[in-house]
């Protein structure tokens, strides 16, 4: 969804923004089954019944299978864009697939989610005719975004990773550094969305970056007086991650 509306905002034909979004559909589709394949016997370990190969449904190879069609789907699929737009799609689902295996428990953990967050707006800004160059702010502002959002996507399963042994760079942290850092790039993003367009920041957007600030520190202040605290800070993070999505999809024409 994020990604054809970002389509459709920066000029995609109705036939552009289809195209876009089935790429991405199926990076998305790769990357999820690769994780649940990668994964199925640490989400047995800590008794997660809501994926299907854990609990039996879907055989091993047959998800496996899936997940190569998938794989395979998005270059071709990416190519109604032009060579370098396939290029960009491929090296944002490669980079995904990486993290699964082997850089998710490693100090570079938020390396992947950097580069596809990144390739996404590129991937589709190279895809218009003509094939424009990206602007780096939009880029930047992205990998920002992705960078964030591996911190607060972490968070809630810190304790389930730590029995499993995974040790990414949010694990190394903990949970407190990894709020502050989640928080950290989400505001960078903000303001890489706010000051990056050309021409004078508008009042939303100042906004934007001033909510950016308070909802992470109203969210921590909060959990103080409550036994949720670390749910409270990551529902404050992801608050401020909407706000970056928003002002992603609605940057309008940016070449």
């Amino acid at each position: 969804m994020v990604a054809a509306l970002l389509a459709a905002g920066v000029g995609h034909s109705a036939a552009g923004v289809a195209a876009v979004a089935l790429t991405v559909l199926a990076s998305q589709l790769a990357v999820g089954w690769s994780n649940d394949l990668i994964d199925a016997d640490r989400d047995a370990a800590v008794g997660r019944t809501d994926k299907p190969v854990t609990t039996g449904e879907v055989a091993r190879p047959t998800l496996a299978r899936a997940t190569a069609v998938a794989a395979v789907a998005v270059p071709v699929l990416a190519l109604a864009g032009g060579p370098a737009a396939a290029a960009c799609a491929t090296l944002g689902l490669v980079s995904a697939l990486l993290y699964n295996r082997p850089l998710k428990s490693t100090p570079v953990s938020v390396l992947p989610y950097a580069v596809s967050f990144g390739a996404l707006p590129a991937f589709v800004v190279l895809a218009l005719p003509g094939s424009p160059v990206p602007p780096a702010w939009l880029v930047a502002a992205a990998a920002l975004l992705g960078a964030g959002a591996h911190f607060a996507n972490v968070l809630p399963d810190l304790a389930d990773d730590a029995r499993t042994g995974v040790r990414g760079l949010p694990h190394r942290l903990g949970p407190v550094g990894s709020r502050l850092a989640a928080a950290g790039l989400l505001l960078a993003a903000t303001v890489a969305l706010v000051l990056g367009p050309p021409g004078p920041p508008s009042w939303t957007g100042l906004s934007a970056v001033a909510a950016a600030v308070a909802v992470p520190a109203v969210g921590w202040y909060a959990g103080r007086a409550t036994a949720g605290r670390s749910a409270t800070a990551f529902r404050a993070v992801l608050v401020v991650a909407l706000i970056d999505v928003v002002l992603l999809v609605t940057s309008g024409r940016v070449v």
